[in-house]
């Protein structure tokens, strides 16, 4: 049986209310009455109710207190003002304090049924759309953001946190981290993701232009200016801005910069009007910023306005649990943007890629598996089709010599060499299938000079027909 929908009134001439309570009943709604806003107020604290309904002019506390309570406190749900004394003043108050509607008495019982009515759909649909945006945040990683490693789990649990407040944040990791994912998912977990998230690349737009992309310009404002033009700032008006390669900012810029934080106020080039807005930043960098700061190339008072909450970014190599998560995704991403079949990489690919020290971090491993998706043949991608800086053909145990002490007596160095090319030309076979061409290119040598050292060795391998 489905639950009623509640409703409650408040009145302190409750005679007046009989009709409208009754109706609402007839209606299917729950009603409860109380005869002042004290009370409206205290029921809220036990009870939970669709729509409130409440008499504007009621000794101590009002119905303009009622609104600002219900606003503060439970701001999903709708409050519609009624009075004897309605004015267009008093109207124009209540709805700038957030009542949901406005009727006068002796109001019509169908207006009042059917505002009420609508107002009970209108919080329906906002309990719909908080239940669905919380079932998408728990089950949608905004943007790429994959991992299962600590590192990763703790940047998740200080991103959602961080999210919640309009605190400016300092986003640091080199180059191929992820950091402008990372200042995506903190306006995507934000009170503003519905607004925009505007980015803008600091260093890689000229210092002339890029005050022009921050603060806008007036017509005429300098040569090329035809016509107005709004900046990123203006076009982020309740959003998020993301100033990404912060420390490539020139000092003239870093003054105007540190003036709109403190202000939240700016000017267009060329222009006299100030132009104020709510707008949250975030930035980032690849940079040491404090020791900028100490060689006098960044200013210390807007490194600390924008340090207010730092968040670092781990590099790849510090998270190598992540790599084979990573790889599977790239290669489905990769392999259905491009039409072609799906492809798996051998684990022995996934091990090397896993012991390569990775300076580009998640980029530069998302280009390798992007790279091996268009050029690698058949659908698995062997450790031969890897870049030969990660290719790992060297997998020889310790006590096998990989590594060797001298001792007190020495080492046969002839010997340990010529055992150490004899394990590595079968190890390359026995990954190749037995097809010496491949062989060969596991091993960065020509297929004739590995054939002959295979003679000269007299190492017995089973030939493949396309040897």
């Amino acid at each position: 049986m489905a639950i009623k929908p509640r409703i409650l009134i408040a009145d302190d001439e409750p005679l007046t209310m009989e009709l409208v309570v009754e109706r609402l009943r007839d209606e299917g709604y729950q009603v409860e009455v109380v005869v002042s806003g004290k009370e409206a107020t205290e029921a809220a604290v036990n009870s939970s109710f669709e729509v409130v309904l409440t008499d504007l002019w009621m000794p101590g506390v009002g119905g303009m207190e009622v609104v600002e309570h219900f606003v503060k406190h439970c701001p999903e749900t709708p409050v519609i003002v009624l009075t004897g004394f309605g004015t267009v003043e008093t109207a124009v108050e209540a709805m700038k304090r957030g009542a949901y509607d406005y009727l006068s008495k002796p109001a019509n019982l169908d207006e009042i049924v059917l505002t009420v009515k609508r107002a009970a759909e209108h919080k329906g649909l906002k309990d719909q759309n908080v239940a669905l945006r919380s079932q998408i945040h728990e089950q949608i990683k905004p943007n790429r953001l994959i991992g299962q490693s600590a590192p990763m789990q703790q940047l998740y649990r200080i991103v959602k946190r961080v999210a919640k407040t309009d605190s400016t944040v300092l986003i640091t990791g080199e180059s191929g981290t992820g950091k402008e994912l990372i200042a995506n998912a903190i306006h995507f977990y934000s009170p503003r993701n519905e607004m925009p998230f505007v980015p803008i690349n600091c260093g890689a737009i000229p210092e002339e232009l890029l005050e022009s992309e921050l603060f806008g310009h007036e017509k005429g404002a300098f040569t090329g200016a035809f016509k107005e033009r709004r900046g990123r700032f203006e076009l982020a008006n309740r959003g998020t801005v993301f100033l990404d390669e912060i420390g490539e900012m020139s000092p003239k810029l870093q003054v105007k910069l540190l003036r709109f934080l403190q202000e939240t106020k700016f000017q267009r080039i060329g222009g006299s009007r100030t132009i104020e807005v709510d707008v949250r930043i975030l930035a980032a960098t690849n940079k040491d910023l404090e020791r900028a700061v100490a060689e006098n190339v960044f200013r210390e008072d807007l490194f600390y306005r924008l340090n207010v909450i730092p968040i670092h970014v781990p590099p790849l190599r510090e998270r190598v649990g992540d790599i084979s998560i990573l790889i599977q995704h790239f290669l489905k991403q990769h392999c259905f943007k491009k039409n072609i079949a799906h492809k798996r990489m051998s684990e022995a690919a996934v091990e090397s890629l896993e012991q390569y020290d990775w300076p580009g971090n998640v980029r530069e491993l998302e280009n390798v598996v992007e790279r091996m998706v268009i050029l690698t043949d058949g659908d698995e991608i062997q450790v031969h089709d890897l870049p030969k800086r990660m290719q790992n053909v060297e997998q020889i145990d310790a006590e096998e010599g990989t590594f060797i002490e001298l001792g007190e007596n020495g080492i046969n160095l002839k010997e340990m060499l010529d055992n150490l090319e004899n394990r590595l030309i079968i190890d390359a076979l026995q990954r190749a299938g037995g097809v010496k061409n491949k062989a060969a290119k596991l091993l960065g040598l020509n297929r004739t000079t590995l054939i002959e050292k295979m003679k000269k060795k007299q190492i017995d391998f089973p030939s493949s027909s396309v040897a």
